[in-house]
């Protein structure tokens, strides 16, 4: 990557990370401020303050990435964090709980992802696109991690409401970020590998082994939202630990779950044993939920539980996006991304309300049978579907090609080694391969036939 395409990414993906941060950094210790407030006796209310912003989110990802590409990326961007920023100074200066389920529908509503992404694809090439995409992806995990220590931490010293209010101050950073850091795209297209398209919609939501892999990520954070709802309570409740000490369950758990992640996800891809780990960690989680239902008035089954559930969770939250590239038609990538991010965030919606409501009225337990049964559905899913090819995506830039060399290109493609699909976008100037490295992908004759249709 150039110096140019570097800083871009780490820039972009500092400032996904920045709105993933505002987010997540509530997670451990919300429930147990909410319940303080006008109208926390009602765990639903939790729950929804808990899971709003994933409804709005879902609602406006996919529009304000088409808007990006009308009204430019960084006019929305700008938009969607000022939004963030309002909803997180709603949610700052809110006297009941009412007032902070609106803080935190408005924080969803300014929904950049989409936008973000395309501004990547915009400002790196394509042979380079795919180490810009992971530099995102790792960074919603770190985030996810840190934001586990770093709440219960901050909550000690500003508490929630300062803690919405330094989100709403990073967003505002992120913004001279953008403008600052961030440089203006040469020419800013759409790209099928990073962009929904409507017209592909269709396509992807009829496609059984994708809405397999969409049901999953929807009930991955639906659990992980009806459980930030409860275990709160329950790891204060069972050990008498103050909510500020939290980080000290927290922080040994994850990094044994990172630790054991590594080698798993390894295993998975290098042997093509991917389906294999996919459905082990299914499988563990499915465990964890059950262990969580029985033994969450227990503080070392709580312990038992976490442990279990975090090394599973992150195993499937790093899988999840190799299935989808893998499996999604190479010209339908970016549109089966996004109907994936809509269904992960209709999830945290669902399952911040049903759990707030199962823990109300039937109690702890019930929100783990919920996610059990969740979890089951998914196994049986998951367990049903094909085994993800050893692929991996390449793509390859293309000079001012017409349609008919751009049929003859893919024809050409098709016939190398190691090639397993191809397509060839004249209107975008590249051309997408999957290809299968371990049986031997031959590289310079597809760079050949390149340099001749160029």
């Amino acid at each position: 990557m150039t110096r140019t395409e570097l800083r871009s990414s780490i820039s972009l993906a500092s400032i996904y990370g920045l709105r993933m941060l505002g987010m997540f950094l509530i997670l451990p210790i919300f429930s147990i401020y909410a319940e303080k407030l006008p109208g926390g006796q009602n765990h639903l209310l939790i729950g929804l303050a808990l899971g709003a912003y994933g409804l709005t989110q879902a609602i406006f990802q996919l529009p304000f990435g088409i808007a990006s590409d009308r009204f430019g990326r960084k006019r929305v961007i700008y938009a969607g964090l000022i939004i963030f920023a309002i909803g997180s100074l709603v949610a700052a200066f809110a006297n009941d709980l009412y007032m902070v389920i609106l803080g935190r529908s408005i924080q969803g509503a300014g929904a950049v992802s989409a936008a973000v992404t395309a501004l990547v694809a915009d400002l790196t090439r394509e042979e380079h696109r795919t180490k810009a995409m992971a530099m995102i992806g790792g960074t919603i995990g770190i985030t996810f991690a840190l934001s586990l220590i770093l709440g219960p931490a901050l909550n000690q010293w500003i508490g929630i409401p300062g803690i919405f209010l330094l989100t709403g101050i990073l967003a505002c950073l992120a913004i001279l970020d953008v403008k600052f850091l961030v440089p203006d795209p040469v020419v800013s297209r759409f790209h099928s590998d990073a962009q929904a398209k409507p017209a592909k919609l269709k396509e992807v939501l009829k496609d059984k082994q994708l809405l397999r892999l969409n049901f999953g990520i929807f009930a991955l954070h639906a659990a992980q939202m009806a459980m930030f709802v409860v275990v709160p309570f329950a790891i204060k409740q069972s050990s008498g630990m103050n909510e500020n000490l939290h980080w000290k369950v927290y922080l040994p758990i994850l990094i044994l779950s990172f630790v054991l992640m590594v080698p798993a996800i390894i295993y998975g891809e290098k042997k093509a044993k991917l389906k294999f780990v996919f459905i082990s960690a299914i499988t563990m989680m499915l465990l964890a939920q059950i262990l969580f239902a029985f033994s969450i008035h227990e503080f070392l089954g709580i312990i038992i539980s976490l442990s279990l559930y975090f090394i599973a969770f992150n195993i499937l939250e790093a899988t999840l996006p190799s299935i989808i590239t893998k499996i999604a038609p190479a010209s339908s990538k970016g549109t089966a991304i996004g109907v994936y991010n809509t269904t992960q965030s209709l999830g945290v919606f669902v399952g911040g309300a049903l759990g707030g409501y199962l823990s109300h009225y039937h109690g702890f337990s019930s929100v783990f049978v919920f996610c059990s049964i969740l979890m089951a559905i998914w196994l049986i899913l998951a367990s049903t579907m094909k085994a993800p090819s050893a692929v991996k995506s390449k793509m390859y830039h293309l000079e001012n090609i017409s349609a008919e060399a751009a049929k003859a290109l893919a024809t050409n493609l098709a016939t190398v080694k190691g090639v397993h699909e191809t397509v060839v976008l004249a209107e975008e100037g590249i051309a997408i391969l999957k290809v299968d490295l371990q049986q031997g992908f031959d590289e310079e004759k597809v760079l050949s036939f390149i340099n001749k249709s160029n």
